[in-house]
């Protein structure tokens, strides 16, 4: 009697481990979070800058995770097919989103109706930023900006832009507001078009972003009359800031950043935000972003979501300013 006694006594102690530690399990989603591949949806062609950052940072990840960390392309649509895709994906941390700041600024400026919104996801980190560049052909006698408002003032009718996305239209409405000039601005498809545009004196200006213009900078093709970030860039350090220019409304850019699904647990959002935040201090991360003419940067996900509010509801105000009206 007191062998079987002690049987029940065992079994009723082993019950109460194991519910003790399916709730452990229950109240820390992370502890044995990743336990299979994940998916890192990015929105646009392989090949390009977005999905090149995105997929250095699923190297890094799959190396420090000890799970595959795989790049799935799903183009089109703007990039609102990915990320509709990742919205309705299930909330658990293996299905993220790696995404350029147009999928959460421009789209919501210039589409009436998007399949996704920022409240379908939970920000994780900010991963990288990179500042534009204004630019015109050394041709051009303009070796500031200054000198070129001046010029636009009194030729309005040669002023003209390029640019090859809906931030870059946003940028020159920007421009034209903080430098009191007007202009035309031109559409070209993709940034080495846009870029190409200034070189053989079709349109006077373009704004472009790093990756998209430095090789024509190094060059000498194109000359460099401001940066737009708060400091000077790395690997242009004789190009002054637009605040050193005289104009620091004129300071913006644009950023990549991983987001999950909304829902997903929190635990699980803060183990990624902190491999984030590691990967993107170490030495070989930031030499491959140099490369790539973008800038390490990491957050929290309160930052990364706070900054997001406050830069769409900047280019909303800018595109309201300029009368953009969106597209159905």
């Amino acid at each position: 009697m007191m062998h079987r006694s002690f049987l029940f006594r065992l079994l009723g102690l082993l019950t109460v481990a194991l519910s003790f530690a399916s709730a452990q399990a229950q109240d820390n989603p992370a502890k044995d979070f990743p336990d299979k591949p994940i998916h890192l949806i990015v929105c646009y062609a392989a090949g390009g800058s977005n999905d090149l950052v995105a997929r250095v940072l699923g190297q890094k990840l799959t190396e420090s995770l000890g799970q595959a960390v795989v790049v799935e392309n799903k183009a089109g649509a703007a990039g609102a097919i990915g990320a509709a895709y990742a919205a309705q994906a299930k909330p658990d941390g293996y299905t993220l989103l790696f995404a350029p700041s147009a999928m959460f600024t421009a789209n919501s400026v210039f589409f009436k109706k998007l399949p996704y919104s920022s409240s379908d996801f939970v920000p994780i980190s900010m991963v990288v930023t990179f500042p534009y560049f204004i630019v015109v052909a050394p041709s051009q006698p303009f070796q500031s900006v200054k000198d070129l408002a001046e010029y636009l003032k009194a030729n309005p009718k040669k002023a003209n832009f390029s640019g090859a996305a809906g931030l870059h239209q946003m940028a020159f409405e920007l421009f034209k507001s903080q430098t009191g000039t007007t202009g035309e601005y031109v559409p070209y498809k993709g940034t080495n078009r846009s870029v190409a545009a200034v070189m053989a004196g079709d349109v006077l200006m373009t704004i472009a972003d790093a990756g998209g213009v430095a090789s024509q900078l190094k060059g000498g093709q194109v000359r460099g009359l401001a940066v737009t970030s708060r400091e000077r860039a790395v690997t242009f350090p004789s190009i002054p800031t637009v605040a050193e220019a005289g104009y620091p409304g004129l300071q913006m850019g644009s950023w990549m950043g991983l987001l999950a699904p909304a829902g997903t647990p929190m635990p699980i959002v803060r183990k990624l935000q902190a491999e984030v935040n590691r990967i993107v201090k170490t030495a070989d991360f930031k030499q491959r972003m140099n490369a790539l003419e973008v800038t390490p940067e990491g957050s929290t996900s309160e930052e990364f979501g706070s900054f997001m509010t406050s830069e769409l509801a900047r280019w909303l105000a800018v595109a309201k300013a300029a009368n953009i009206q969106p597209t159905d």
